[in-house]
């Protein structure tokens, strides 16, 4: 265990406990609770079924493409029910996968490998990137007010937050083989971003931490207008990528032939909504950052731009390469199994986001 995790503040460890007991009363109704996974059901190697009706129900988190689809309605083109749920992150996707209160979950690169390694099979149906990830990165490393951190160098002895199965641990790792350190060389407290809260930006404020990857738009612009004058600050992390986003789904949903046709038809138009919300990015602003979040326009607009432009790849060499790396630098680090990406991918998928996002770009394009 990390050297400071025995030392992780107990107001944490309570908002962490809050979070818990919440989410469990959420899973003990979820209206997708199933009693056992389907009995063998549809083999990975069979066609995608086309076969679906409305008592199929997909439950889905991702907030952004909900607000997508039913401000444009694309609810009513499908022909199965699609719920939404509040649920996002890493580890409470993987919660909801267990309880199997999900069917589709959205995110970094990481939580698909720590989900393998805690014996939850799933697979990565869609993959979204940034066209200009060196311009445009996911993350930057804030460093806490007392910290004495100028520049990446000075990362030896620090304290940095930690969090092993989100992108954050990842970040964190790839930093110090960039920088030639261990972990040996410095403090990592463990601590997941997602229990609730500004818990990474806190921490660092409090002179808990004296580093952490916070996301680099509106949460990093936020952290220096409240703690700069302090001595708060930023720095690029080195050199790498750290802006995959994808909706992936627990094996079990695609074992039921009728959940499988659903999620065929459903990343056409996950697809479909990443192109609409880069050709209307101030219809998305105001509509869902503005009236449904309660931000400011500005804050809206800055979060959009530190995204910059998005693309899906038509073929998964690259997002596959892109999993082998960060399964081979986790697994040591982590002591955990190696594995073989390409098993993490259903290939069946592997062009039906892009031909929606294809389709979309083309519609918002014309006349």
């Amino acid at each position: 265990m990390p050297r400071a995790a025995r030392s992780k503040p107990w107001g944490f460890i309570a908002l962490a406990a809050f979070v818990a007991v919440t989410i469990a009363l959420l899973f003990a109704f979820a209206p997708n609770r199933r009693s056992a996974a389907v009995a063998g059901g549809l083999p990975e190697t069979a066609p995608l079924p086309d076969s679906v009706t409305k008592e199929t129900v997909l439950v889905v988190g991702d907030p952004v493409t909900q607000w997508v689809f039913e401000h444009l309605g694309w609810e009513d083109k499908l022909p199965f029910t699609l719920k939404w749920a509040q649920i996002t992150g890493g580890p409470d996707v993987t919660e909801a996968f267990h309880a199997k209160a999900l069917d589709v979950g959205l995110g970094a690169n990481v939580p698909p490998l720590h989900a393998t390694w805690v014996g939850l099979p799933v697979r990565i149906v869609a993959f979204r990137e940034r066209r200009d990830p060196a311009r445009h990165p996911a993350f930057v490393l804030a460093i806490a007010p007392k910290a004495g951190i100028r520049s990446l160098d000075d990362l030896r002895g620090k304290r940095i937050a930690f969090s092993p199965s989100q992108v954050q641990g990842q970040i964190v790792l790839q930093t110090l083989k960039a920088l030639g350190l261990t972990k040996a060389d410095v403090t990592l407290v463990e601590l997941p971003s997602s229990i609730g809260g500004d818990v990474y930006t806190s921490a660092l404020a409090s002179n808990l931490v004296d580093v952490a990857p916070i996301g680099s738009g509106i949460v990093a612009d936020r952290y220096l207008r409240k703690f700069a004058r302090d001595g708060a600050r930023t720095l690029p992390h080195p050199d790498f990528r750290d802006d995959a986003v994808l909706a992936y789904v627990p094996l079990d949903s695609l074992r039921d032939p009728g959940k499988a046709a659903a999620l065929k038809r459903f990343v056409y138009w996950w697809g479909r909504a990443q192109a609409w919300q880069q050709a209307h990015p101030d219809a998305l602003a105001r509509g869902y950052y503005v009236a449904q979040q309660g931000l400011s326009l500005a804050d809206a607009k800055l979060i959009l731009a530190a995204q910059g432009e998005v693309v899906i790849p038509r073929r998964w060499a690259e997002p596959i390469a892109y999993q082998q790396g960060a399964i081979d630098l986790l697994a040591p680090q982590m002591g955990k199994p190696r594995f073989d990406a390409r098993t993490l991918f259903d290939p069946r998928f592997e062009t039906i986001a892009a031909d929606g996002f294809a389709a979309e770009a083309a519609a918002s394009s014309g006349p």
